[in-house]
């Protein structure tokens, strides 16, 4: 399992949904980071989406370090909210949020 490889990923796909141009690409595009995040036996892990982390396992239950583990937590709670907000840009400003938990910025 590579958290750090895991982490990344959510952050790209975090940023595609910054990027997408409508609420179901944002949503989709947010699951993909959040399967990432949380891995397959993890909170709000959707088995019917994209899960880009199959082979490297979830970031959260990867991560030993408990202020990096505190900030994926963050970035997961983001994600989860984005995925039930109904406002576009709403969604995509969570989805940015949790691109940048992610990368530092």
């Amino acid at each position: 399992a590579d958290a750090a490889k895991s982490a990344e990923t959510a952050a790209q796909h975090a940023g595609f949904a910054a990027g997408s141009s409508g609420l179901k690409g944002v949503h989709m595009h947010l699951h993909h980071a959040l399967n990432c995040l949380v891995g397959e036996k993890g909170d709000g892990f959707d088995a019917d989406e994209l899960n880009p982390c199959k082979a490297t396992g979830g970031a959260i239950p990867n991560t030993t370090d408990a202020a990096r583990k505190a900030e994926l937590e963050k970035a997961a709670e983001m994600a989860r909210a984005g995925i039930a907000e109904t406002d576009l840009a709403k969604a995509q400003a969570d989805a940015s949020e949790v691109q940048k938990t992610l990368t530092g910025e």
